[in-house]
């Protein structure tokens, strides 16, 4: 299979590389398109539809209203339609992913031949779409109309029928034209103790209407879609069955253009979607920014985007499919980036209630979790994230992310330490409070002791002292609230929930305790570069006396593997098949510039990644290959959970790595798992999960022997069944694999160091990589191999580095001849670990070097 962004080539299933304007890349699809839903996103907004042209109802947060036009922390409206004349615009033919745009094929109308084009400009709370009338014969002049269906509501309350307050509350939307746009508002309250707002939304163009319609209230208004409402409790329709959900208030209207379409000639009619949760004055101030310029903000968003492509540009010419999804995956990041001002932090109590805010956040920026029913904040989905965005140069954002995580968290926590899991964006906290006086804990352990190794993580990319300074503190908090209030025991293992949301699991639960260990030396490694040795020394003590219970503790010799949690009294071992059995080996222990790949025992750890590539415990075809949630038999009622999470396969792909597995089979089988689903996902019928280069949240399974227990594609389920099509979090399991492993940069900017020890993969050639970004520099690395010949090229840009080390990664049992660097013998240091025998020699900091080791 080959790949190029700029020519029209080669199909991957029913999947091409097309070519594209101003460079960007492009990837099409023709098939299912009415079931394929599709994301634009800029940081302010995004709209959710299908790849048809259309917008159904789906989601479930709010019941089928997740998709339609967004400008967090509110939805503006269902959809927006075209015609042309008396006839409205049909389904389109072909879509087209873009880097920062879609675009959809759409057939002719009266001769013209017809296109549409979607972005989000990154500054402004608006959504442009363009209609292209292209004019093969003499000059005509046509009347194009725009419906569009409002839906202004908040992102919450959401709909389940517990919860108060609740989306029934939904005000009524009202509507009128003004003479240039289609104006909506929604002012009032959806009851249970929210205060009263001020919802507006504009639709215009940069054209003047011809003439305009709205209904008051009520109104339909959706192009050719009938208005179909489907019920709460419908679980079988899929979404182009349904164009509302039970909780639809929005009204509608019409405008229409004149336009002269010249002989031989094209005219795009852009029409913007612009709202503000101030009030209709600020929806309009966005629909007038936005409508400047649309060529020229289009063009500026793909040349942003393009300037986000360059950095960490791969070659992996044994694995194109990575490659190609590490390049999308850029991208992914960056339709993920979502902003919002003035978040009213307030503790929902999981939807029971909704209290006066504790505080305010001015702004936040952050990784959204996933479209559309996750695009706000989440702790653990930024913890993960985190891997992928540093190895991606996406700095800022992440830094972000982290920063608006500590400061909701205080507010909110009242400064105790606990990380709020997961927080809406008008500020409206679900799940993660320090309950601590209802003698509970609503919130999960794994999210405080992740959070001091983010924090870690970003600084030694970075080496950004200053970040490191403002997240200190909290990450000093983090720590020591789990010390002394979730050890109970005080055996060290820390109490209370981790990743694994499901019943019948002990107290102290097994990523826990590994992040606890990882996280306890991150922090070591912060207050040493601070000067508090205190913290330091406490946080080590603590982090080697867990190191050195740790296998006898966790390891389940009946079963081959870590058990998942402990179980009062005596910690008693359980072993229920879930996912996070293989943290042990996904989590790297650092400390100062050494690093430990894995923590657990080479021989433990290589059994326990060999166990999960059975079918027991990753998907077979036709389905996705990647790692179960739950093996065969697993969980509290031995069913096992058959859904494969992007997430999880990343867990696989990076304990793979850390062991030196890298080969097929191994780690490039997980890799090659989350790949798949953005371009060629084999029980799609060699297409995408959904939209073209978009890592979805879960893949479809099949579970050997039980068919009926797998999961089926999106496009096969229900319009309140789907998981994300975009998730971030799988992106730690690609960009991590090769830039962290494969290539092998290992940065300590924090202390002006760097390494880059390189492993290539068994049977391929080579693999390399440039502008990988570090600090206010870069790095270029390209690892090659040929029989018992390995060579290194590193070359820096603007970075001032102390240390400078290159190497390689051999296999474990290697016997080193000789290792020459830039033409001389060199004399060099070999260290096992669980990758293999890293062999490594100091360079000048400065210049390109070029390693050659020879083995026995």
């Amino acid at each position: 299979m080959r790949f190029d962004r700029v020519a029209t080539l080669v199909v991957i299933g029913a999947l091409f590389v097309l070519a594209a304007p101003a460079g960007a890349a492009e990837l099409a699809t023709s098939s299912r398109l009415q079931d394929r839903r599709a994301v634009v996103a800029g940081q302010r907004s995004y709209a959710e539809g299908f790849q048809d042209g259309r917008f159904y109802a789906n989601g479930w947060h709010i019941t089928g209203e997740m998709g339609g036009v967004w400008a967090p922390p509110i939805k503006l409206l269902d959809g927006i339609w075209f015609g042309v004349g008396d006839t409205w615009v049909g389904p389109a033919t072909r879509f087209v992913s873009g880097w920062g745009y879609t675009r959809y094929e759409l057939p002719s109308i009266d001769g013209l031949r017809l296109q549409r084009t979607d972005f989000a400009p990154d500054a402004d709370r608006a959504v442009l779409f363009g209609l292209t009338l292209t004019n093969p014969g003499a000059a005509k002049t046509v009347s194009v109309k725009v419906d569009a269906h409002s839906e202004l509501m908040g992102a919450y309350p959401w709909g389940d029928p517990k919860l108060t307050p609740n989306a029934s509350g939904n005000v009524p939307d009202q509507g009128r034209f003004d003479g240039r746009a289609l104006a909506f508002t929604d002012d009032g309250t959806v009851g249970g103790g929210a205060p009263v707002h001020h919802y507006g939304a504009v639709v215009a163009s940069d054209r003047t209407p011809a003439s305009g319609v709205a209904a008051a209230s009520g109104g339909a208004y959706r192009g050719p879609q009938t208005g179909t409402v489907c019920a709460a409790s419908d679980s079988t329709s899929l979404p182009r069955a349904c164009d509302d959900g039970p909780f639809g208030r929005g009204t509608g209207g019409e405008l229409r253009y004149s336009i002269t379409v010249p002989a031989h000639g094209s005219q795009t009619v852009w029409v913007a979607v612009a709202g503000s949760d101030q009030g209709l004055a600020s929806a309009q101030s966005e629909l007038a920014r936005a409508l400047r310029d649309p060529n020229g903000e289009l063009q500026a968003k793909i040349a942003a985007r393009r300037a986000l492509s360059a950095l960490t540009r791969l070659s992996l010419p044994g694995d194109r499919l990575l490659q190609n999804a590490i390049d999308w995956g850029k991208q992914n990041l960056a339709d993920l980036t979502q902003s919002a001002s003035n978040l009213q932090i307030r503790w929902t109590n999981q939807g029971t209630q909704f209290p006066a805010p504790l505080g305010t956040l001015a702004r936040a920026r952050w990784f959204g979790a996933g479209y559309p029913d996750y695009p706000w904040i989440f702790a653990t989905d930024a913890e993960y994230t985190a891997f992928a965005a540093v190895a991606l140069g996406q700095f800022s954002t992440i830094e972000d992310d982290l920063r608006a995580l500590r400061d909701i968290s205080d507010i909110l926590n009242h400064r105790s330490g606990i990380v709020v899991h997961e927080t809406v964006s008008d500020g409206s906290v679900y799940f993660g409070h320090d309950s601590q006086t209802s003698g509970t804990n609503d919130f999960n352990t794994d999210e405080t002791v992740k959070f001091p190794s983010a924090v870690a993580l970003v600084w030694r990319w970075t080496g950004d002292n200053r970040f490191r300074d403002q997240m200190y503190d909290f990450a000093v908090r983090n720590l020591r609230v789990v010390d002394r209030r979730l050890d109970v025991d005080r055996d060290g293992w820390p109490e209370g929930s981790g990743n694994v949301e499901r019943p019948g699991m002990g107290p102290e639960k097994l990523d826990n305790g590994v992040y606890y260990m990882r996280g306890l030396l991150d922090l070591a490694d912060m207050a040493r570069s601070k000067g508090d040795a205190a913290t330091a020394a406490w946080a080590t003590r603590l982090a080697a006396r867990l190191r050195r219970q740790f296998e006898s503790t966790w390891w389940d010799r009946a079963a081959g593997q870590y058990a998942d949690s402990l179980i009062d009294p005596g910690n008693a071992q359980s072993f229920q098949k879930h996912w996070i059995g293989q943290v042990p080996m996904e989590a790297e222990l650092t400390g100062g510039t050494t690093v430990t790949p894995g923590v657990a025992s080479r021989a433990h750890g290589v059994a326990a990644l060999q166990a999960r590539e059975g079918a027991c415990f990753s998907g077979v075809r036709p389905g996705n290959l990647g790692l179960f949630h739950t093996g065969c038999g697993g969980g509290a009622d031995g069913k096992g959970d058959f859904e494969i999470f992007s997430l999880t396969t990343s867990i696989q792909a990076v304990g793979e790595g850390n062991y030196g597995r890298l080969g097929p089979g191994q780690q490039r089988r997980y890799t090659d798992a989350n790949a798949e689903t953005m371009f060629s996902e084999p029980a799609t019928g060699g297409t995408p999960d959904e939209q073209p280069g978009a890592m979805p949240e879960i893949f479809p399974s099949t579970p050997q022997g039980n068919a009926s227990a797998g999961i089926p594609p999106n496009i096969d389920r229900c319009w309140t069944c789907r998981s994300m099509v975009m998730q971030a979090w799988g992106n730690y399991g690609t960009a991590w694999s090769v830039v962290h492993q494969q290539l092998g940069v290992r940065p300590f900017l924090g202390y002006g160091a760097l390494e880059v020890i390189p492993q290539v993969p068994a049977g391929q050639p080579s693999v390399a990589g440039s502008n990988i970004r570090l600090g206010g520099g870069s790095v270029n690395v390209s690892a090659h191999r040929s029989g018992r010949r390995y060579v290194t090229v590193v070359g820096t840009s603007g970075l001032r580095l102390r240390r400078l080390v290159i190497g390689q990664t051999l296999p474990f049992r290697a016997r080193l001849q000789a290792v020459v660097l830039d033409g001389r013998r060199a004399r060099a240091s070999a260290r096992r670990t669980n990758r293999g025998l890293e062999v490594s020699v100091a360079a000048a900091t400065h210049g390109a070097h070029t390693l050659i080791v020879t083995t026995r």
